[in-house]
């Protein structure tokens, strides 16, 4: 069977086809069709099934395309396993844009990074869940300087426990902030993506973003703001309950965490994992769980995490098992 789709103009078929038709080999390889390219028109060839399903993902990618995001490689072999998977849903993920910074576009590019930043629009606090490199920190992160720009909030405040350092942070030398500033490192660089350092550092020195140890939230109410809390799998209960009570008025939370990436001393219970059962049943808290298909760094990170995942649950049957 043959269909062929008319893209209208010049710009459209380039997007589509790719640097040197990269996008259509992702496209090819994945939708078992052959996608041929001719003028302003895409000639699909295929068995009648195939061909329909390439067509609904074909017009998903020119969906993404008209609303004027960039498209890559990357983004369109996400965006197939989208289509595929979910039905249809790649264009309202990818048309998702949550914040800008010179031409460059920051939004969800799975359908759980979809329903994260749809639940932290909707709810007082978020918990983000799952392995590394899922983008649980980085689109919070968005969200928040989105929210501050738009004063929608008064400031933001970004925290974690740094548990490597005991807490305390005494006997490191140095001031506070040069006693933390390896921890929060992720966080800056996720700051500096998305503005101008000028801006960043003059943010920080009026104090509308605080980037601050875990510790410091003790005592504290936290009114008109946006605060994430990173690494929370590395939380005692008391810490977790300690931060969440610090909610103030106008105020939105977000917490991340990876379970499997548990620091804790002496097999303490990290808060992360105990906090879901306690507060399971209060409305206006959302928990969205990640997995190895949400890894949105290079196609061998998500292999990897997969393979970790898999070698932790057989050890565990091994175990139960013995």
């Amino acid at each position: 069977m043959k269909t062929t789709i008319d893209l209208g103009d010049n710009a459209t078929a380039l997007a589509l086809a790719g640097e040197h038709d990269a996008h259509l080999r992702v496209l090819e390889k994945a939708l078992v069709c052959d996608l041929t390219l001719r003028g302003n028109q895409l000639i699909l060839d295929g068995d009648a099934g195939d061909v329909e399903k390439a067509a609904g993902v074909v017009g998903e990618l020119l969906q993404v395309i008209g609303s004027g995001r960039p498209v890559n490689a990357q983004m369109v072999e996400s965006l197939v396993d989208i289509a595929v998977s979910e039905n249809g849903r790649a264009a309202e993920v990818y048309g998702d844009v949550v914040w800008s910074h010179r031409g460059r576009q920051i939004g969800p590019r799975t359908s759980h990074q979809k329903r994260y930043v749809d639940a932290i629009r909707a709810k007082t606090i978020t918990f983000g869940i799952g392995p590394a490199g899922t983008g649980k920190t980085y689109l919070a992160t968005a969200m928040a300087v989105a929210a501050l720009s738009a004063k929608q909030v008064g400031r933001i405040i970004l925290t974690r426990p740094a548990v490597e350092a005991g807490e305390s942070l005494g006997y490191l030398p140095g001031t506070v902030l040069e006693k933390v500033d390896p921890y929060f490192r992720p966080l800056y660089d996720a700051l500096y993506d998305m503005m101008d350092a000028e801006r960043l550092q003059s943010l920080m020195d009026k104090g509308e973003i605080e980037i601050a140890p875990l510790a410091f939230m003790r005592g504290r109410t936290l009114n008109d703001s946006f605060i994430i809390l990173d690494e929370a799998q590395n939380t005692s209960p008391e810490q977790m309950k300690m931060f969440l009570t610090r909610l103030g008025f106008g105020a939105k939370m977000v917490v991340t965490g990876d379970i499997t990436q548990i620091d804790l001393p002496g097999g303490r219970t990290s808060g992360l994992v105990l906090v879901g059962d306690v507060l399971n049943e209060i409305g206006d808290i959302e928990f969205v769980r990640f997995d190895s298909r949400d890894v949105v760094r290079h196609k061998l990170v998500q292999r990897i995490v997969a393979a970790y995942k898999d070698y932790g649950e057989r050890q565990q049957g091994e175990g139960n098992g013995s």
